[in-house]
């Protein structure tokens, strides 16, 4: 199943899911995890949702199609998510992971990959199941 994380460095989850300019993005199973890509959404920060916050509709369509290109995720791992925004992940079937700000991005693989192997609760499973994993 692939895992994305909302960062600006890489190597922590440091950001909130509208504002994040990138995530990187993550292939994980019970018995591995491998670094798969950076998806890009702008240099920086993500102003164009930033700056259409309380716009209505531009706003909506700009973070629908964040999540479009996320869509393929199981999982998002973030600092802060809106109520709408998190409607919209559990709507496609992804699950918002909310972290504190500066948890590394492989220790929470590494804690996730330890879930999956003893106890997944039973949204995790169905992820893994719906992924041919």
């Amino acid at each position: 199943m692939k895992v994305a994380f909302a960062t600006t460095d890489e190597k922590t989850i440091n950001e909130h899911f509208g504002r994040a300019g990138k995530f990187v993005v993550y292939s994980l199973t019970p018995e591995r995890y491998d670094f798969l890509e950076v998806r890009v959404f702008a240099d920086g920060r993500d102003k164009e949702i930033e700056e259409t916050k309380g716009m209505g509709s531009i706003h909506d369509e700009r973070v629908e199609a964040k999540v479009d290109r996320l869509s393929d995720c199981k999982i998002i791992y973030l600092t802060e998510i809106g109520g709408p925004s998190a409607a919209r992940l559990v709507r496609r079937g992804m699950m918002p992971i909310k972290v504190k700000e500066g948890v590394g991005i492989e220790e929470s693989l590494i804690k996730l990959q330890e879930t999956l192997k003893t106890s997944p609760p039973p949204w995790l499973k169905k992820a893994m199941m719906t992924n041919g994993n």
